[in-house]
């Protein structure tokens, strides 16, 4: 299996797990918690029809990549797509996160710039900053981040079971839009997940962007589903295209959290559109 040497600080080298596949513009894939870079089977399907290089990767600690003790913060995952940029010494890419993978896009963004970017986009993104204060009645707050860990240090798979159920509105999509088969895949791919990274990530959905994303200086296409119950749009995707200048938003109805598999066609449409624009 191909992997790119990362920096690991404390824990030496870490080793990342990725895939690339196709030729022409390339586009990353950087997926969401808790799970891999296999999640984006339906995007990768149409990139690579469409003539793209499509390069995904399983971040640090998820997947098949090493699940070193530390770095769990998104200096360091910014970092570790700014290691796999340059190893593979991609240009005029497409970075394209997911849910949690939107931070790396924004950090990388933010610290390295655009030079090796020229088009950005993020699905069922975090928001600009994520605690609830006066000016963010919808944010969360440390009570609803510690109830996340004690589900997690309690009961990690039937918590991963729990957070699915949401991911794909399993009680209106199941069956329809969403088999059993599929959740089954993805707790399959949340629970092989190393439990420290699993847990570890935990506090750094509070990350503060607001500073990278007002350096934020390509073209960025937000698509966000409106029954999203993970990160619901109003708290998220709105003030995220707010604060990006010239942002896209794309609001899918009936698009729950895992929009990208749940409504695949509907995605792939605007992420191959906006690509080649």
């Amino acid at each position: 299996m191909p992997f790119l040497p990362v920096d690991g600080g404390n824990s030496g080298t870490v080793n990342l797990y990725y895939e690339d596949h196709g030729t022409g513009r390339p586009v990353v894939l950087i997926h969401g918690w808790p799970l891999n870079g296999a999640s984006w089977e339906k995007q990768e399907a149409a990139l690579l029809a469409a003539g793209h290089r499509v390069v995904a990767y399983d971040r640090r600690g998820f997947g098949a990549s090493d699940k070193p003790s530390s770095g769990y913060d998104y200096d360091t995952f910014s970092a570790d797509l700014d290691a796999v940029l340059t190893l593979l010494d991609l240009r005029d890419a497409v970075l394209v996160g997911f849910s949690t993978g939107s931070g790396e896009v924004t950090g990388y963004l933010g610290a390295y710039g655009s030079g090796r970017v020229s088009k950005a986009v993020v699905l069922g993104a975090l928001p600009p900053f994520p605690l609830r204060a006066g000016h963010d009645p919808g944010g969360v707050d440390g009570v609803a981040r510690q109830e996340v860990l004690d589900a997690l240090h309690a009961d990690r798979p039937a918590s991963v079971a729990g957070f699915l159920a949401d991911f794909y509105d399993v009680d209106v999509l199941g069956g329809h839009r969403v088999s059993d088969r599929v959740a089954q895949y993805s707790w399959n791919a949340g629970v092989s997940a190393s439990g420290r990274a699993t847990v570890d990530r935990v506090p750094a959905w509070l990350t503060d962007f607001r500073a990278d994303l007002s350096k934020i200086d390509v073209p960025v296409l937000i698509i966000h589903g409106d029954a999203d119950r993970t990160l619901p749009l109003r708290s998220t995707a709105v003030p995220l295209s707010e604060a990006v200048l010239g942002a896209r938003l794309v609001v899918l109805e009936g698009a729950p959290h895992g929009l990208i598999w749940t409504h695949a066609a509907e995605v792939n449409e605007e992420l191959l559109a906006f690509i080649g624009e």
